[in-house]
């Protein structure tokens, strides 16, 4: 299980078998680089053990709260202060930690296993009961499911919230009886106690519920710069080599400004990427960025066989992904581990300052409501019958198709909508009768988070949802994914939960004015950045492929939609009304087969390592105790 877990810890290893649990870890060495600081990491006082996936970012201000009390350190690292906390603090440790992180925690003293995971989402955990009543946990599905009682069926349910939004919410997972440890909870397994379930130590709803006051929007501003300096000021601390993504855009450009102030520019390098197709490369406007700031530039156009790529996208990804901008990101990572270990990110600006399109679409459904359902519902139908297409990035045609869609909902379901691939009615002509779709599962969680915000503006009603969804499950599980694959740790400064609390607080006029996105953070940074970067229009971060399946993708995207393991699930004829419409150009139909695309390889992959496992010998003696403590 820790072997597959290699990529995302090279530099050290260990499994330790304490009889009631056996614990295992990867290590990728950022912090405190003396073996010293390897885990699993044992607290001999307290027979207390950790094993953490991530960073805790103000380790060195809980540090210095616990030495006060007399605590004595023997590492240097993150993990030592978390091992520390809990030993003081218990199980609200975790609300003084600012970080990146999924952990685990047996305590000896009381039997008791505790796991969390950061505010945000940035850092995956994977759980399962079972039938024995054994209880197993790991940072992917890859290696979880190598367990040898492990869970296998395919859950069907999602599969059809895959095909609908392109991921897997967090509400399901892909193989029938696991689950995910929502972002922001904990849970509490005790020996002779009935296992809680996750228990939620923090949430956003209440700030956006309480907003704050200003004197002024330049009052604003400078608290909102205070805010991103002190959270990229933290994200600087590494004992590795550290840079930064850098797209153009406000958000990047943002971070990238914030680190050239704090370190000398012969320090800080940005990584960009782009693609042959114009429309879709974003080169031009990083190196413009990178001049103006100052930083040490590195770009690369992707020009690679997809064909043999997007398998290993796919592998990486662990569960079914279809966001494409998982491609440029797998190979923006793969270029800056070249030189770096760490990566600071825009990742979160979006969702925090109001910078998607989904936003103004949501304004354009509220001005727009007196408009009678037929003249809507007719306007998409024409649209999609006689309307042009174009397969150019986020185009405004698709934008025009999307909202008409829409509008015919409610404010909730219409947001919720807008990113939707295939349609209620898509679903049932695609999937076998059996595996039809006879409800709107993959609704009800998005439901559920604008009931807790329903008293709200309607924008940040969207913001807080996107915060609870779209961010965690498919931003974040993106960019941890790709950067992981390659053995890079990425950081994103917006996701400190002082920024995101106080995003959240501001009125909503201060985040959309005017039809202008992001309104608050491109005034803070007027006198950071030239006006020519924090007007540059948002372009997005995605992969030509409704180009590439008619090119070099084509030929494995048709083999794997006709594939045994996809005709199991869904009806032939379909699938082939949806090339034919997309080779005529009658449809952009690039992401719908770009998910069936990667569904089937997936599927494919599963059963593979299915029957590896079936077949394999467990090795004797793998287990082995580490003798490291403090």
């Amino acid at each position: 299980m820790t072997n597959a877990l290699y990529h995302r810890g090279p530099d050290a290893g260990a499994v330790i078998d304490i009889g009631a649990v056996a614990l295992g870890h990867r290590r990728l060495a950022v912090i405190d680089l003396n073996k010293r600081a390897d885990q699993p990491m044992h607290d001999k006082a307290s027979g207390t053990w950790i094993i953490f996936n991530g960073e805790i970012y103000n380790y060195l201000e809980i540090r210095r709260d616990l030495e006060a009390r007399g605590i004595k350190f023997y590492t240097e690292s993150d993990t030592e202060v978390i091992l520390r906390a809990y030993v003081e603090f218990g199980l609200r440790c975790v609300d003084s930690f600012n970080g990146m992180f999924a952990l685990a925690i047996w305590d000896e003293r009381c039997q008791r296993l505790f796991l969390a995971r950061d505010r945000a989402g940035e850092k995956p955990l994977y759980y399962s009961w079972l039938p024995s009543g054994a209880f197993i946990f790991a940072s992917e599905l890859k290696a979880l499911r190598l367990h040898p009682a492990a869970p296998s069926d395919v859950d069907s349910d999602a599969v059809r919230d895959f095909l609908t939004l392109n991921y897997v919410p967090q509400n399901r997972c892909i193989l029938k009886d696991v689950n995910k440890l929502p972002p922001a909870h904990y849970l509490v397994i005790e020996k002779g106690k009935t296992p809680s379930n996750p228990i939620e130590y923090w949430d956003l709803a209440a700030h956006f519920q309480t907003k704050a006051t200003f004197n002024s929007e330049n009052e604003a501003a400078e608290a909102l710069n205070f805010l991103i300096e002190d959270s990229v000021r933290l994200r600087l601390s590494s004992d590795v080599p550290l840079g930064a993504f850098l797209s153009g855009g406000i958000d990047s450009s943002t971070i990238t400004a914030a680190i050239m102030r704090l370190r000398p520019s012969s320090q800080n390098q940005t990584f960009s990427i782009g693609f042959n197709e114009p429309t879709f490369s974003e080169l031009p406007e990083a190196r413009s960025t990178a001049n103006t700031l100052g930083s040490i530039h590195n770009d690369l156009v992707v020009d690679v066989n997809m064909a043999i790529e997007l398998p290993k996208i796919v592998q990486a990804a662990d569960e079914p992904f279809a966001d494409t901008s998982i491609i440029p990101f797998y190979f923006l990572a793969e270029l800056a581990r070249r030189d770096v270990t760490v990566c600071l990110s825009g990742d979160g600006g979006d969702e925090l300052f109001g910078g998607y399109e989904t936003y103004l679409a949501d304004q354009f459904h509220r001005w727009s409501n007196f408009l009678p359902r037929w003249m809507t519902t007719g306007g998409a139908r024409l649209l999609e019958s006689k309307g042009p297409v174009s397969l150019n990035k986020v185009s405004v045609d698709y934008k025009i198709r999307q909202f008409l869609k829409g509008h015919k909902f409610d404010f909730p379901h219409a947001h919720l909508s807008w990113r939707h691939i295939h349609s209620l009615t898509d679903l049932n002509h695609l999937l076998r009768p059996e595996h039809a779709t006879r409800g709107t599962g993959y609704l009800v969680p998005g439901l559920e988070h604008f009931a807790r915000v329903s008293e709200c503006h309607y924008l940040d009603q969207a913001m807080y949802v996107d915060t609870k969804t779209w961010l965690p499950d498919d931003i974040l599980v993106k960019v941890d994914r790709a950067t992981m694959a390659h053995s890079l740790e990425s950081r994103a400064p917006f996701l400190d939960h002082r920024l995101m609390e106080f995003a959240a607080s501001l009125p909503t006029s201060l985040k959309i004015k005017r039809l202008q996105k992001k309104f608050l953070l491109k005034q803070s940074q007027k006198k950071f950045l030239p006006l020519q970067i924090i007007d540059r229009p948002k372009k997005g971060f995605n992969a030509p492929v409704s180009h590439w399946l008619k090119g070099d993708l084509g030929s494995l995207a048709h083999a794997t939609t006709h594939s045994a393991e996809i005709k199991e699930w869904f009806n032939a004829s379909a699938i082939d009304d949806l090339w034919e419409e997309h080779a005529s150009s009658r449809r952009d139909n690039g992401l719908k087969l770009f998910g069936l695309t990667c569904l089937g390889l997936w599927l494919t992959q599963n059963r593979n390592e299915l029957k590896q496992k079936n077949d394999k010998t467990p090795p004797v003696g793998s287990i082995r105790k580490n003798t490291h403590g403090l």
